[in-house]
């Protein structure tokens, strides 16, 4: 009898990582849509929004990817050490098709002298094709690997005075501005990456050769779309 229970919690043994991983992979995919759905509702909260400067919809109709952070949450009071999970969309140069979502994370976020404000949504103007070089690789430091600026908060800040890789436009409360990502850390979220296509597939893979998709992204990329300006 004892030898039979051995046998039996060997073979549970066995197989346990397995399950796990089946159970994880199915935890990651749940995360992936949900973060996919969450992105859409933040793209179309921003086209709506009346408030958007027209310096920023100028940004977003030449923007070569859009990188989107529905939730990033506030580690603690004033001080950094905040982040979340988001998107990454980018333009092809030739077609002007669309390919993504690849998944990301930032953290090292500051949120300045806003106090209170615990949540905010981001949305990451990728302008140039070293941008989306960059993000392509994992452990991208904003401000070091790439530059970044903040969005035009006024209309006497053009957006043609803007040369950074990368613009954010960040809203918390409904306000505009406030949050910095100088010196955060983004990377590739692999895991999400994996559970979303069903198999391990790179940023390059996503985004440059659209090599993977996923009918789940199509109301994130017509969101994108009508965010950036183009008639659908």
């Amino acid at each position: 009898m004892q030898r039979r229970v051995l046998r039996i919690s060997l073979v549970f043994l066995c197989f346990l990582p397995f399950w796990g991983g089946k159970f994880g992979l199915a935890d990651d995919l749940k995360t992936a849509r949900e973060i996919v759905r969450r992105a859409q509702v933040t793209a179309e909260s921003f086209h709506m929004d009346v408030n958007l400067y027209p310096e920023w919809k100028r940004l977003l109709s030449e923007a070569r990817g859009v990188l989107i952070f529905p939730q990033v949450v506030k580690g603690g009071f004033i001080v950094g050490g905040s982040g979340g999970s988001g998107v990454l969309i980018a333009r092809d140069r030739s077609s002007g098709r669309w390919h993504g979502p690849a998944f990301y994370s930032i953290g090292g976020v500051s949120f300045g002298l806003l106090a209170g404000v615990k949540v905010a949504e981001v949305v990451v103007v990728v302008r140039t094709e070293n941008g989306i070089n960059r993000l392509l690789s994992t452990g991208v430091k904003l401000g070091a690997d790439l530059s970044v600026a903040a969005g035009p908060v006024g209309g006497g800040i053009g957006a043609g005075n803007i040369v950074a890789d990368l613009v954010v436009l960040s809203r918390s409360k409904g306000v505009y501005g406030g949050l910095s990502l100088e010196g955060s850390v983004v990377g590739v979220r692999g895991d999400l990456n994996r559970a979303y296509y069903g198999r391990a597939v790179d940023p390059v893979d996503i985004l440059i050769f659209g090599g993977v998709r996923n009918p789940h992204a199509s109301g994130l990329i017509n969101a994108v779309r009508k965010l950036t300006g183009e008639r659908i």
